[in-house]
C-alpha cells in the first residue's frame, strides 16, 4: 500500500524521528476518521426500532407535566434522551454522568438546532432541579421520570431499581414515535483496561485527555468536585 502524501507544515525544533512516528499516526488517525463515519453511516441506516409502549408522563416543574409525544418540536422529529443516575435512594448524583451532562449543556443550544434533546432521571424533579442549579444546567430540559416505567423499559433503570447510564434514540414518522438506537455497548464488557466506553463519542472530557501524553490512565474517574 502506497504511503500517505503528508502536508508539509512543522513545528518549531521537531526532528525527523518525530515527524516520521507523527505521520505513521496521522495515517492511523485517517484510517480512524474513515471507520468512524462508516460507523456512522451504518448508524443511520438502522430501519427504526419498535413503537413506544405508551405516551410517557414526565414531571418538569412542580406542578408541570409533559407527555413523551410534547418532547418534539415542529419541524424536528429526533428525540435524544440521556438517562441520568440519580435515583430518590441514592445519596448524591453519580459523578460519571454529572461530568456528561456538564458537557452536554454546553452542547444543547447547538444540537438542538438540529434534534430535541432531554435528561432523564427518577429522583423527583425538585431534586433534580436543586442538582442542576448548582451545576450550572441551563441550556437542558430536565425531566424526572419519577412516577412513569420510562426508565425501567429503556434501560436505565435495573429490575431491583438501580440505576443506569443509558442513551436512547427516538424517531417521529407518520404520527407514530418509535425507538431508534440505544448506546448498547453499555452491556457488553469493556476491553482489557477500559469502560465500556458506550457514550465516549460524545463525551470531551475522555476525548481530549487521549490528546495527552498521560491519557485517560485506568484509576482516575470524574468527580461532583474537586479540592482547590
Amino acid at each position: 500500500m502506497a504511503a500517505m502524501r503528508s502536508h508539509p507544515n512543522r513545528f518549531p525544533g521537531e526532528t525527523s524521528r518525530y515527524r516520521t512516528a507523527r505521520n505513521r499516526l496521522l495515517e492511523a488517525e485517517r484510517d480512524l476518521r474513515r471507520h468512524v463515519e462508516k460507523v456512522a453511516v451504518m448508524r443511520r441506516k438502522l430501519p427504526l426500532g419498535g413503537p413506544i409502549p405508551e405516551d410517557y408522563v414526565f414531571d418538569e416543574g412542580a406542578t408541570d407535566t409533559v407527555r413523551f409525544s410534547e418532547l418534539f418540536r415542529d419541524g424536528l422529529n429526533t428525540l435524544v434522551v440521556y438517562s441520568f443516575m440519580f435515583g430518590p435512594d441514592m445519596k448524591q448524583a453519580c459523578p460519571m454522568c454529572t461530568s456528561f451532562i456538564d458537557s452536554l449543556n454546553g452542547a444543547a443550544t447547538h444540537f438542538e438546532q438540529r434534534a430535541n434533546l432531554a435528561v432523564v432521571a427518577k429522583s423527583p424533579i425538585a431534586r433534580l432541579r436543586e442538582f442542576a442549579r448548582g451545576r450550572g444546567w441551563n441550556h437542558l430540559r430536565l425531566l424526572s421520570s419519577a412516577r412513569n416505567t420510562y426508565n425501567r423499559d429503556y434501560h436505565g433503570e435495573t429490575a431491583d431499581g438501580g440505576q443506569m447510564p443509558s442513551l436512547n434514540v427516538f424517531v417521529r414518522k407518520g404520527g407514530k414515535i418509535q425507538h431508534f438506537y440505544n448506546t448498547e455497548l453499555v452491556f457488553l464488557a469493556g476491553d482489557r483496561g477500559q469502560n465500556q466506553r458506550h457514550i465516549d463519542m460524545a463525551w470531551p472530557l475522555w476525548n481530549l485527555l487521549d490528546f495527552t501524553p498521560e491519557g485517560r490512565g485506568t484509576d482516575w474517574f470524574p468527580k461532583l468536585s474537586y479540592a482547590k
